[in-house]
């Protein structure tokens, strides 16, 4: 996020609102453009390329437009359906994308799944076809599993 940028959401009352309000401990806010996608990241501290893999840093993307379509075919503000996606690492989705009606909307979900990451309710080593097994037993120990 650049330095210009407002780290704020408006909420159903008009108010603003920190864009990581809400988030349970572990997650940030690692990129936000105004009205458009968010990238929510778990734990940059430790996927820093000494500790984890920097590229296995769980990432849920917020953004405009339907699943598995081309950027291009979502404008920011001329979309009527908002995505999140949940990977573990770049090929790795943890949970299939979902889509919903509003950017607010789109973020909720992601709030949510970041919960129930951060719990250790989701079943991150479903998810890879070949597990890694000493990686995965850390990262185990991360989200309190």
């Amino acid at each position: 996020m650049s330095d210009g940028d407002d780290p704020t959401r408006a909420d159903s009352a008009g108010r603003d609102e920190p864009a990581d309000a809400d988030l349970p401990d572990g997650w940030t806010v690692w990129n936000e453009e105004p009205g458009g996608r968010v990238i929510f990241a778990y734990r940059p501290d430790v996927f820093d390329a000494d500790q984890f893999p920097a590229a296995c840093m769980p990432t849920l993307y917020v953004a405009a437009g339907a699943p598995n379509r081309p950027a291009s075919e979502a404008e920011y503000g001329r979309t009527n359906v908002w995505r999140v996606e949940f990977f573990l690492e770049p090929e790795v989705e943890l949970v299939p994308a979902r889509t919903l009606d509003t950017r607010e909307e789109a973020i909720e979900e992601a709030r949510g799944l970041a919960d129930e990451f951060a719990a250790g309710e989701l079943d991150h080593r479903g998810a890879y076809q070949v597990p890694r097994e000493k990686y995965l037993d850390e990262l185990d120990d991360l989200t309190g599993e």
